[in-house]
């Protein structure tokens, strides 16, 4: 019945072009535009952006990125100008180390909650 091999998943935005910039500038991810939106190109797997002009950002995180080097990524993120969210229990570079994998959260233009996140 799917194509579940072609599944992707979608978020919105306010602003294409800032989160056009954003993600291809501050994240260096490929980015597509068609049909008035946008497609993150993740190693074949696309994540849709589409425009919402009542866009409310979404509460929870909707892109996770690993990394085998947190400290190092989030030094590299800091460079190109992120900032990380200050939740409570994370440290001061905003990781929680409380159980779990090492986590950090950040937020594109229109508010969306992504995250770095070690993996080996």
């Amino acid at each position: 019945m799917f194509n579940v091999s072609q599944t992707f998943s979608g978020f919105s935005s306010n602003d294409l072009p800032a989160a056009k910039s954003f993600y291809t500038e501050k994240l260096g991810l490929q980015v597509s535009e068609q049909n008035g939106m946008l497609s993150l190109d993740l190693e074949g797997r696309h994540h849709l952006i589409y425009p919402k002009p009542d866009h409310e950002p979404a509460t929870y995180t909707v892109l996770n990125f690993p990394t085998p080097d947190i400290e190092a990524t989030i030094d590299e993120l800091r460079a190109r100008g992120l900032e990380f969210e200050k939740y409570p229990g994370v440290d001061e570079r905003g990781i929680n180390r409380h159980g779990g994998p090492l986590i950090a959260w950040f937020k594109d233009p229109a508010g969306n909650i992504l995250s770095v996140i070690e993996q080996p």
